[in-house]
């Protein structure tokens, strides 16, 4: 983050990078303008960007930067407002300014959004203002993550909405890259934004501005998609539909694209089409299994939905809205209208991704086993080892298309924050859209899926004892890269299975889900790399193959419900309990006051287990770095046919220790023989950066909303609430600590109300 920038022409002249170009037109006899800079600090997308905005410019028509012009009358002044968001090397960049008046609204431009990644929040958007803001019939506010095909669906989107609610749009701002006109960003704001200067408000034309915050504000993701990536929907006065249908705004409006965005008449839930990015040869990925098959895109899938289910979702998101200002959904409707796609997420979820987030599984069970429900799950691992629901979704197909969308919104619901590990099935069209949408991030194939798979495939061959027991020894047993591959050959020649077309598939995507090859990946206790591991479902035991919309949404809270009771409960025994020690290994009495109690005994058995360590030899010594062998038995006694060697790196500088069964990365805990390690060097303690924050139990999570700004509008009922609710819920967070927070908590909601009580009394009398 950069230091403010102050501009100003006092004293000299307009100092600015010398790769920006900027040049300004006016249509006063005067020019002189003073531009002033509102440094903020935002990183988006490594460009540089500056933003100028004018508050009531309309009639001026010749401008190099298309400066939004209005009443300049013989105005001499205007005062402009260089926003400077301070980011990274691109100085090729040139400001535009949109003419309101402009004839083609596909000419105007959008401003690139202020998104606050540390806190997990877009901008200054109040999430909740969508709950008091009145819908009109055909079109839905705008909300976060909206994706349109080109600019003027979006322009044309706005301006349809505003409408048929009554009030009138323009184009605040807008920028472009220098020596190209592809617009890249801009702010669509109400009408009535803005105050006119001193010398403006003193001419004879009624004053139409009134301050309002109203706009939405978009920016080209890709050559011709454009997103709404912030939204402000509270207006400061009333709607006048007679003067807004007069408007230049709902003049100029095309018709053609006005029929176009009209949703048809039969559709239960309305909403704003998604853009959905084209299936890169679909066909050609090649078949994990017949799932594949299906990844054709087809425009007119649909969810197949019942008489009244669609109904049933949509009461189900606004029920949850109410409960919850933070909760997010969203829908993508097909070329006829129908619904295909559906993405939620609770308020709790949110904010569990702050903690928990380095790591997601999307669960496709649903899909896979083709449920009466297609549902999708985004699933992540708490501080009790715990599945937590990060995220829930609908789709009516499984192609790349569709999952491309899905992990759009997920993102757009996460403030652009991918994870750094997705572990998923075997899935092509899946594969795909992760690597669009998540190039970053490691995608990994989940290991029991995979093993599970393999002996459904090969049917009669792997129902023998022999070959489970070899495919096991290859899979789990291999330290490295080339003995796998060794270990495998061996396996597909011995059973004859080299020529099966899968199996080679299956081989060449090694490096997703064999062992060896992802030790330096991130689980998070994800997948424990074992034999036996089983596999199961966020809503295991809940839904099954019959279950119904209706009956998922019925339960789906009393799931939610009783998994947070129960890491409520885990919580308190972690803190209040008295863990057993069961060796007299010095890290174990140290991490039995660190860790959660679940986490605790998967580190005490590492922690017994160093007994089976029975000899450390240094092999290779490099500066402060040497390599040891680590010696390790089944059984103390056994004979030396049971012996397995680990070779554990050890840095002595920086305390740094790799293991080559690589248990830190897998499950977040460092193995016995990293242990053995540390012991056979005189360290008494597990060094700090080896005891993760996400397995704490004195760590302070927060599942509230984020309480954001204090500064309010205190004339704004709808404000009053949002602040309320944020505040009371991190008392409620706070009361769960203990039975003694709990009671202070409820003695302070009891004192609290009772004030509130005596204010409203005395208003009565």
């Amino acid at each position: 983050m950069a230091e403010d920038d102050t501009f100003s022409p006092a004293g000299g002249s307009l100092s600015l990078n010398p790769d920006i170009d900027i040049t300004m037109e006016g249509s006063s006899e005067n020019s002189d303008r003073v531009l002033e800079d509102e440094s903020s600090n935002h990183q988006i997308d490594g460009e540089e960007v500056f933003v100028f905005d004018s508050n009531d410019l309309e009639d001026d028509g010749n401008k190099v930067l298309e400066i939004e012009s209005g009443d300049l009358g013989d105005t001499a002044e205007q005062l402009l407002g260089i926003e400077r968001n301070d980011l990274e090397n691109d100085n090729e960049q040139v400001i535009n300014f949109e003419n309101n008046d402009n004839e083609n609204n596909s000419d105007q431009m959008l401003e690139f959004p202020c998104i606050d990644l540390e806190n997990g929040r877009e901008g200054d958007t109040a999430t909740n203002d969508q709950n008091v803001v009145s819908e009109g019939k055909g079109y839905p506010p705008p909300v976060v993550g909206m994706e349109f095909e080109s600019y003027g669906d979006a322009y044309n989107y706005y301006n349809c909405y505003a409408k048929e609610l009554g009030f009138a749009i323009r184009v605040k701002s807008s920028w472009t890259k220098r020596n190209s006109k592809e617009k890249r960003g801009a702010v669509l704001c109400c009408n009535c934004e803005g105050f006119k200067s001193m010398k403006e408000a003193s001419n004879r034309r009624k004053e139409t501005r009134t301050g309002c915050q109203a706009m939405i504000r978009l920016r080209l993701i890709e050559s011709s998609r454009w997103r709404v990536d912030e939204v402000k929907l509270h207006h400061n006065h009333s709607f006048d539909p007679e003067r807004a249908q007069n408007s230049k705004s709902h003049k100029k409006m095309d018709s053609g694209t006005k029929r176009k965005l009209e949703p048809p008449v039969d559709v239960e839930v309305q909403t704003i089409k998604l853009y959905c990015t084209p299936v890169n040869d679909a066909s050609g990925n090649g078949s994990s299994n017949e799932r594949e098959l299906k990844n054709q895109v087809d425009q007119s899938a649909h969810l197949k939905l019942k008489k009244g289910e669609a109904e049933h979702i949509h009461n189900f998101f606004c029920r949850m809205q109410l409960k919850s200002p933070n909760f997010f959904y969203i829908m993508d409707l097909n070329d006829e209208g129908h619904l295909r796609n559906v993405f939620w997420m609770d308020s709790r979820a949110r904010a569990s991704y702050i903690y928990f987030g380095d790591v997601i599984a999307i669960d496709t069970t649903c899909l896979s086993k083709n449920y009466e429900i297609p549902l999708i799950e985004f699933v992540g691992v708490n501080h009790h080892c715990q599945s937590i629901l990060l995220g829930s979704g609908l789709l009516a197909d499984e192609s790349t298309e569709t999952y491309t969308w899905l992990l759009r919104a997920w993102l757009s619901c996460m403030s652009g924050r991918p994870p750094q590990t997705v572990v998923t099935d075997r899935c092509k069209a899946l594969q795909s859209a992760i690597s669009e949408v998540f190039p970053r991030a490691h995608h990994r194939l989940y290991l029991p899926l995979v093993m599970q798979s393999i002996f459904v495939r090969l049917g009669e061959t792997a129902e023998s004892e022999a070959f489970s027991t070899t495919l096991n020894k290859t899979v789990y047993n291999t330290q490295k890269v080339d003995e796998f591959e060794m270990a495998w050959e061996e396996m597909v020649q011995h059973f004859g299975i080299g020529g099966h077309e899968w199996i080679q598939a299956l081989f060449e995507d090694r490096e997703r889900w064999v062992p060896s090859y992802v030790k330096d990946t991130f689980f998070a206790g994800i997948s424990s790399f074992e034999p036996g591991e089983s596999v199961s479902s966020f809503f295991d035991g809940y839904v099954h193959s019959q279950t119904t919309l209706k009956e998922f949404f019925d339960i789906y809270e009393v799931v939610l419900q009783k998994k947070h009771q129960k890491e409520a409960l885990d919580d308190f025994e972690s803190r209040n309990s008295c863990l057993t020690i069961k060796s007299s290994c010095i890290y174990e009495l140290q991490l039995s006051e660190v860790y959660t109690k679940e986490m605790f005994l998967k580190f005490q058995v590492e922690a017994e287990l160093m007994s089976s360590c029975l000899g450390v030899t240094k092999i290779l010594v490099n500066g402060p770095t040497i390599t040891y062998l680590v010696t390790e038995r089944d059984e103390p006694l056994a004979n030396a046919d049971s012996e397995k060697n680990f070779e554990v790196i050890f840095d002595k500088s920086g305390a740094e220790l790799r293991c080559n069964c690589s248990c830190f990365n897998f499950k977040g805990y460092l193995c016995r023989h990293a242990l053995r390690i540390l012991n056979y060097n005189g360290i008494d303690e597990v060094p700090s950066h080896y005891i993760l924050s996400r397995w704490r139990k004195d760590f302070k999570r927060l599942y509230a909303p984020d309480i954001g700004s204090s500064n309010i509008d205190i004339s704004n009922p709808i404000q009053w609430f949002d602040h309320l609710y944020r505040r009371a819920m991190q008392i409620v967070e706070q009361g769960m600590n203990s039975q003694e927070h709990y009671m202070v908590a409820w003695q302070a909601f009891k004192e609290s109300l009772n004030k509130v009580r005596l204010v409203a009394d005395k208003n009565l009398t």
